[in-house]
């Protein structure tokens, strides 16, 4: 039977290396809808997805999920196309005017935390401003958790089938600490790491959907891509001229050595994603974020990690988006 899949923030990055290989993986028997926010882009990602794959079936939704209206209204368009969604990749995401902080990176540079600050961003040495919507809500919630939590709800219809299963497959980080979220500030309005906020949000929202959904044969899974040199890592340095990332390089191909989380392309870091469409929903771990992960080698595989996640404040956030969509 052919397989429905929507992929939000396709057009680019992890979102169109993880087409591209859904395509190489099975090119007939897919139905593939690219939902982005830049028209113009999306037409060119299909584009290359079609010259890669001319008998493919791929379509366009205009989407943009930091606008509640835009949300609904691809969702409409959505139900009219399709009586069934059996994936629904959730990897639109944003972060927006990213600051490094120099000294906590020199801190853990000199630490034993080396390591794990290259592997997670950790230590404090990203952080972001924030703005408010047009909706009134929080940019980097209402993109990275929000207008996906929105989608889910208005395309339920057509997920959720008596007899059949669907997935729902996040792009979460290995920058979502517990420590930068509260479900006090689930928007993280008084902070300074709405990134890595949205994300923790992200692993607890996908825990309480599947004990909200699974009945109806609904899944819920969380990936890691690991770190990946995509325009949303450019833009952490944007003063760094690109030779000086072609310089640094050689560094990250060393650092692979010693923590296999740096998958550097957008086809490895897509590793995960594609893993998840060939498993069995049932089979999975509910509370296990499944990393992309790249040896010394450069051979790609999928390890399952323990979420530090809790599912009675799961419970307490699905219970606070569902008051922001009131």
């Amino acid at each position: 039977m052919t397989k429905v899949i929507l992929v939000t923030g396709a057009s680019s990055g992890i979102g169109l290396a993880l087409c591209e290989r859904l395509l190489s993986h099975d090119p007939e028997g897919l139905q593939l809808c690219l939902a982005c926010r830049d028209v113009q882009r999306a037409r060119d990602a299909r584009a290359a997805l079609l010259a890669s794959h001319p008998t493919a079936h791929v379509t366009l939704v205009q989407m943009d999920t930091s606008s509640v209206s835009s949300v609904i209204g691809a969702a409409q368009e959505v139900k009219r196309r399709y009586n069934r969604l059996d994936f629904l990749y959730l990897n639109a995401g944003i972060m927006p005017n990213p600051h490094f902080d120099v000294k906590a990176f020199f801190r853990g540079l000199f630490s034993s935390r080396i390591v794990t600050m290259f592997a997670t961003g950790g230590g404090g040495i990203l952080t972001q401003e924030d703005r408010v919507t047009a909706d009134g809500l929080q940019e980097i919630f209402m993109t990275n958790l929000f207008g996906h939590f929105l989608l889910i709800r208005e395309l339920e219809p057509i997920l959720c089938h008596a007899g059949l299963t669907s997935q729902l497959i996040w792009t979460s980080s290995s920058n979502a600490h517990p420590s930068a979220f509260s479900v006090d500030d689930i928007q993280h309005r008084r902070g300074t790491q709405p990134y890595s906020s949205s994300k923790y949000a992200c692993d607890l929202l996908s825990l309480a959907l599947n004990t909200h959904y699974n009945k109806q044969g609904l899944y819920s899974s969380v990936t890691c891509p690991g770190f990946v040199m995509t325009s949303l890592t450019y833009g952490i340095l944007p003063f760094f001229p690109p030779f000086l990332w072609t310089l640094l390089m050689p560094l990250f191909w060393l650092i692979r050595i010693l923590t296999n989380t740096f998958t550097l392309t957008p086809y490895n870091g897509a590793e995960a994603l594609l893993w998840l469409f060939k498993q069995q929903p049932e089979s999975l771990d509910p509370q296990a974020k499944y990393q992309s992960s790249t040896s010394g080698l450069g051979k790609n595989y999928t390890q399952p990690r323990k979420m530090d996640v809790d599912l009675h404040m799961s419970e307490v956030l699905i219970l606070s988006v569902k008051c922001c969509s009131l």
